[in-house]
């Protein structure tokens, strides 16, 4: 039997089942599909089963701990767009729907499905995230964006060597030559990070984009695989406090803020790294709620997972789970997710990795 009707077959049987569908209901349209196949190799979701794949596969992202609200994604349907210039509207569409003045709006925008005859792939990791760029002096903005940054610039694009410059969306349809778009500034909000006790620390020029929007991977729902599908929640603090500022791969700024908070940074055993990094935390969740930006602190995070978890179990489904993710980088010890282990087998739908396309 094709793959894809199985495939099919499968998520039609499981998920109108659990929009309360008939077995006439579910077995028509199992038919219907099966035709489908047979004529074209693939078939094409209706509406309702788009919104209910992309949030069933929220649900099922073993690495995220916000899944509590999956079911209040909200599905953009683009699946009719062809070209970069359109597909590049939709992307800006998405950065300010998502963004709402700061009271972020958990979204995922879906393109036309990867097949034979066509194909979209989005080069950027996040739809929104800053160059990194190697210069003579050290590494200037974000390091994790040095070697796709080169792409940009490779391919036209120049940035203005700044420490938080927003890279250009790089849209790439039919294996052809990319096209890049710059991002505007008048869509994008960002949080300056100030402290609500030293006031230093504005000094040290911080800031973030208020949404983090995951763009290079590839949403599976039934068989059919959606290579671009850009899709938000909205931040955990310590995504932000504790890896994109704090680590030394990335901006490394706890030296400075523990030389800047008078501690000792020359032994580790002083603890100066724990404590500079709590006070880094401090105030990312700080600047964020005084900005009105939606975020969320690790121990709310994980009480919220914990009430996921007793929602899924009364529906009699089993919670999965990658626990190094789940658990948060800052006083993981703290929450129950350390303290219980999760089954990490990959739950379809479900967001899968691409390779990178460059």
């Amino acid at each position: 039997m094709n793959l894809i009707f199985q495939e099919a077959e499968a998520f039609i049987r499981s998920s109108y089942l659990e929009m309360g569908k008939t077995e006439d209901e579910i077995n028509s349209r199992i038919m219907d599909i099966q035709k489908e196949i047979e004529e074209t190799n693939t078939y094409e979701h209706t509406l309702e089963e788009l919104e209910i794949g992309a949030k069933q596969a929220w649900r099922n992202s073993n690495r995220c701990i916000g899944r509590l609200f999956w079911d209040s994604l909200r599905v953009i349907d683009q699946r009719h767009l062809r070209d970069e210039e359109q597909i590049n509207q939709a992307l800006r569409d998405h950065i300010q729907f998502a963004t709402n003045g700061g009271a972020i709006i958990p979204t995922i925008t879906i393109f036309k499905p990867a097949d034979d005859k066509f194909s979209i792939r989005l080069w950027n990791h996040q739809l929104l995230r800053y160059a990194g760029y190697e210069t003579e002096h050290g590494i200037v903005g974000d390091p994790a964006s040095v070697e796709f940054t080169k792409v940009c610039q490779e391919l036209g694009w120049k940035g203005s060597l700044g420490s938080f410059d927003i890279l250009p969306q790089v849209i790439q349809v039919n294996g052809q030559q990319p096209a890049w778009f710059e991002t505007p500034a008048s869509i994008v909000k960002e949080v300056p990070i100030h402290h609500p006790d030293f006031e230093w620390f504005s000094e040290l020029n911080l800031k973030w984009y208020a949404v983090p929007i995951i763009s290079d991977m590839c949403l599976e729902i039934g068989g059919i695989k959606y290579s671009a599908a850009p899709f938000n929640g909205w931040y955990m603090g310590t995504e932000i406090g504790a890896r994109n500022f704090a680590d030394e791969g990335r901006y490394n700024m706890l030296p400075q803020i523990g030389k800047m908070m008078g501690l000792d940074i020359k032994r580790d055993a002083t603890l100066w790294k724990d404590r500079a990094l709590v006070e880094l935390n401090v105030a990312v969740l700080h600047s964020f709620k005084e900005a009105g930006v939606s975020i969320v602190d690790h121990h709310n995070a994980a009480k919220q997972f914990k009430h996921f978890e007793e929602k899924e179990t009364a529906c009699g489904r089993n919670t999965t789970g990658d626990w190094t993710w789940l658990i948060p980088p800052v006083s993981p010890a703290t929450t129950h997710i350390f303290h219980r282990p999760y089954r990490n087998q990959k739950v379809k739908p479900n967001f899968f990795y691409q390779k990178k396309p460059y």
